[in-house]
Parts: C-alpha cells; sequence; structure tokens
C-alpha cells in the first residue's frame, strides 16, 4: 500500500513538472504565441517593458524566446533572458541611455493590446499561406519571428516580422507587417 502511494505520488509530481508552462514545442501560430505570451507575462509580470522579443525555432529543441527586458524602466537597467526547452536563463545585464529630457519607457514596449504575440502568431499563419500560394513551398518553416519596436520610440512605426524557411532549407523568405497588421513587403 505504501509503495503504491509512494509510485502514484512520484508520477503526479513528474506530470505536473513535465505540464508546466513549457513553450519549446508550442505551434508557431496565434494559439502558440498566446501561451508563450502567458509564459513571458508570467516570467516577468503583466506590465514588463521590452526592447527586444525574439522568437526563434530549431527544429531539434523547438521555440527559443529571446527578451531584452525590465520591471523599472526608470531604473535604465534590462536584463537579457532566453528560454529554451522551457527553461529561462538570464544572459546579460543592459545599461541604457535616453536622450535628455526623455523617459525611458519612451523607447520600450509592453504586451498588450496594441503589441502582443496573438498578433504575430497570426501573421505567421498568414505568411505561410502567402509563400505556399505565391512560391509554391509546401510546408514552410517558421526560423524566426519577432517584435521591431524603432530605436526613436514612435509606437506607431512598430512591426512584426516573419522569417521563413522551405522545408528543405534554402532561402530565408522575411515577411514585414505593420502593427495592426498590413503588409508592407516580403524580401528573400
Amino acid at each position: 500500500m505504501k509503495v503504491s502511494k509512494l509510485i502514484l505520488t512520484v508520477t503526479i509530481i513528474t506530470l505536473l513538472i513535465s505540464c508546466r508552462n513549457s513553450t519549446d514545442k508550442t505551434s508557431p501560430d496565434q494559439k502558440g504565441f498566446t501561451t508563450i505570451e502567458k509564459n513571458i507575462k508570467d516570467e516577468f509580470g503583466e506590465d514588463a517593458y521590452f526592447t527586444d522579443l525574439t522568437i526563434t525555432y530549431n527544429k531539434t529543441i523547438g521555440n527559443i524566446i529571446g527578451v531584452t527586458v525590465t520591471k523599472e524602466p526608470a531604473s535604465l537597467k534590462m536584463e537579457q533572458w532566453n528560454a529554451t526547452q522551457g527553461n529561462w536563463t538570464q544572459n546579460s545585464d543592459i545599461t541604457l541611455e535616453v536622450p535628455p529630457g526623455t523617459k525611458a519607457a519612451d523607447f520600450m514596449f509592453q504586451l498588450n493590446d496594441a503589441i502582443n504575440l496573438s498578433t504575430l502568431g497570426k501573421l505567421v499563419k498568414t505568411s505561410k499561406e502567402k509563400l505556399i500560394s505565391e512560391k509554391g513551398l509546401k510546408n514552410p518553416a517558421l526560423q524566426m519571428a519577432y517584435i521591431k519596436f524603432p530605436k526613436n520610440g514612435d509606437t506607431s512605426r512598430t512591426e512584426y516580422v516573419v522569417a521563413l524557411l522551405p522545408e528543405n532549407g534554402g532561402t530565408t523568405f522575411t515577411f514585414r507587417y505593420k502593427l495592426n497588421g498590413d503588409f508592407i513587403e516580403m524580401d528573400y
């Protein structure tokens, strides 16, 4: 009886650990990117500020998430973090310089209704469909998706960028979209 309780307890703990909010194998679509956004907010808080947010896909290990983030923009201190296989690791500390008379938060973005990973995930799907229909490529894979925030802090010039590869490698196709999701261009 004690052995079976121990086995049950170990099984439940293992299951809980393996089902944590891992984002390494989430699908590169709207639902998957929404899960990634939730994981980022769980890790850094709902009100975190970012200057960089990138999702890279590697066939072997899945999604690699990179962020440059702070909870206190006025401190001018930011941290660079990566998540690989569900584990967050801090890579470096960064000190910002901003022009006199400006606030650091003016050069950062937050994940909210205006800028979000749900939209980026939707644009990954749109980009894949466009690549399939226009170039006849089958099963293009996500290489990288990121939010390109302008260095001058003009939020209206924020872009979503999606880079796709053909199934067996080759030329990278890069799609750029405006903040509202309107297509800007495809480059390869």
